[in-house]
């Protein structure tokens, strides 16, 4: 069972991350803006970080350059997962720090595929 620290912060989108890695087994945490993700990043350490683009207070990619520069999370898988899908912004989001890039929509079994071979890896 692996912990997953979801940020995003639509409720919906939220519901069905969370129904995906529960339905694995998987214990999940939510932030639902930039700051707060670092801070449950940093506090909890999970196993894997699933991490919207476009969120309050801090936007995803400076999030996860600022994980990246951390001695404590700088190895957590993070897949980056946003409605922003050009190519210019997927360059980015890895450029970032990010393992891998999904965007919305997305299939449900594509998400779980795609963060379990993370977790593997990791």
């Amino acid at each position: 069972m692996a912990k997953v620290l979801v940020v995003d912060d639509e409720p919906d989108m939220v519901e069905l991350i969370t129904f995906v890695f529960k339905k694995s087994g998987h214990q999940v945490v939510i932030a639902g803006d930039g700051w707060e993700a670092l801070n449950k990043a940093r506090a909890l350490l999970p196993d894997i970080i699933v991490l919207d683009v476009m969120i309050p207070e801090m936007d995803g990619f400076t999030v996860c350059e600022t994980l990246r520069r951390e001695p404590a999370t700088v190895n957590i898988p993070i897949l980056m997962l946003t409605a922003r899908s050009g190519e210019l912004c997927r360059l980015i989001g890895l450029d970032s720090g990010a393992n891998d890039y999904l965007t919305k929509p997305f299939s449900p079994r594509d998400l779980e595929t795609r963060a379990q071979l993370l977790l593997q890896r990791h």
